[in-house]
């Protein structure tokens, strides 16, 4: 195995300083390229190894109705402020032209953060509100919010660097190694590793509701607050209606135990569209489940970087149902309470101006 000492010892100064910044786990990047050079991390280690069948009736619970005792018992949790809102907003957005998401126009004159935090402002000062930036949202973030006035935390995404498929650091043509973010996986240590985060539990915060900040849709509900309370469990993950030729994760019963797997490590043979429904990737979660180092599984990723294969080693959200005791809300996908309006192209922002005006009219 490659002596982590011996590996930085091949980056320059400056890279040193600047994984450190950003919590580059060097340990593990050096296992998991070492096993990627040996010719043991391949694509087919993505797969889940196990008996894989549809949820059955029961699994899933149905949608709070209006007045409910769900809704009742999520608004007392936000005017109390045990509710916490953590947005994503770490990624590369690759295939929305490499730039801050969460800075571009979404309306004219209103960027994808500045909608998110118009829905949670509604409830005023009772929510503690979290970023998860990553090195390449940061200071585009935090400059795009300066004035903004809400009382906004920063947690930071770790770091790490692509490597080629035979497991040798990546370099781009400018000789500089290329980072990337590894998933948001990284929200359970990242949280664990903010100091706001820390404190919020310590002032009676007990639930964290995350979403993507490219789902507009994914508003804070007292419903869904309060369903999660109910429900008595660590996680309650979000399930919509699963249309033809969706992709992404599913909740389905892994050797009989319900867990969200991502589309990617279904066999080739699994039937997608035999599922009823999908993941939004909107979770409530308990403080505690905010850790330094859960167990989640290190997943290869192959991009294309400068016209050159290069592998990324990700980890991703869902995943905790795996090992948290886990519950799953069918939620509306469209209509006044549908939860999941996704840009991932500017294709899809323009797509959804109306739909958007409507909702934040």
């Amino acid at each position: 195995m490659t002596d982590t000492h011996d590996l930085l010892a091949t980056f320059d100064k400056k890279n040193l300083e600047y994984l450190k910044e950003f919590r580059f786990d060097a340990q593990t990047f050096v296992q998991l390229r070492d096993e990627l050079e040996k010719g043991l991390f391949t694509q087919a280690r993505n797969f889940i190894d196990a008996k894989l069948e549809p949820t059955q009736p029961g699994d899933i619970m149905d949608w709070p109705q209006e007045g409910s005792e769900a809704q009742r018992r999520g608004q007392e949790a936000i005017d109390a402020g045990e509710v916490g809102v953590v947005i994503l907003n770490g990624g590369m957005a690759t295939r929305f032209g490499g730039v801050v998401k969460g800075v571009v126009e979404a309306l004219p004159g209103q960027s994808f953060l500045e909608l998110k935090l118009k829905d949670v402002g509604r409830f005023g000062d009772k929510v503690g509100i979290f970023l998860m930036n990553s090195f390449a949202t940061a200071q585009d973030t935090k400059g795009h919010l300066e004035d903004h006035p809400l009382n906004i935390r920063m947690a930071m995404q770790s770091i790490s660097v692509r490597v080629k498929p035979d497991g040798e650091p990546f370099r781009k043509q400018d000789g500089e190694l290329a980072f990337y973010a590894p998933g948001h996986g990284d929200i359970f240590s990242s949280m664990a590793a903010c100091g706001d985060f820390q404190t919020f539990k310590e002032q009676g915060g007990r639930y964290l509701f995350v979403s993507n900040v490219d789902n507009l849709a994914a508003s804070l509900c007292p419903k869904v607050i309060g369903a999660h309370i109910l429900g008595g469990k660590q996680v309650t993950a979000e399930v919509a209606p699963r249309y033809p030729g969706d992709k992404g994760g599913a909740p389905v019963r892994v050797d009989g135990r319900v867990a969200i797997v991502e589309g990617f490590r279904f066999p080739a043979d699994f039937d997608n569209d035999a599922l009823p429904v999908f993941s939004t990737n909107n979770m409530v979660m308990n403080v505690d489940v905010f850790t330094e180092n859960p167990p989640l599984t290190w997943f290869r990723a192959d991009k294309v970087v400068e016209g050159q294969s290069v592998v990324q080693f990700e980890r991703l959200m869902g995943e905790i149902t795996s090992f948290a005791d886990s519950a799953y809300l069918h939620v509306p996908r469209e209509g006044d309470e549908g939860r999941f309006l996704a840009v991932k192209t500017p294709d899809d922002l323009q797509g959804h101006q109306e739909e958007l005006t409507r909702r934040f009219r």
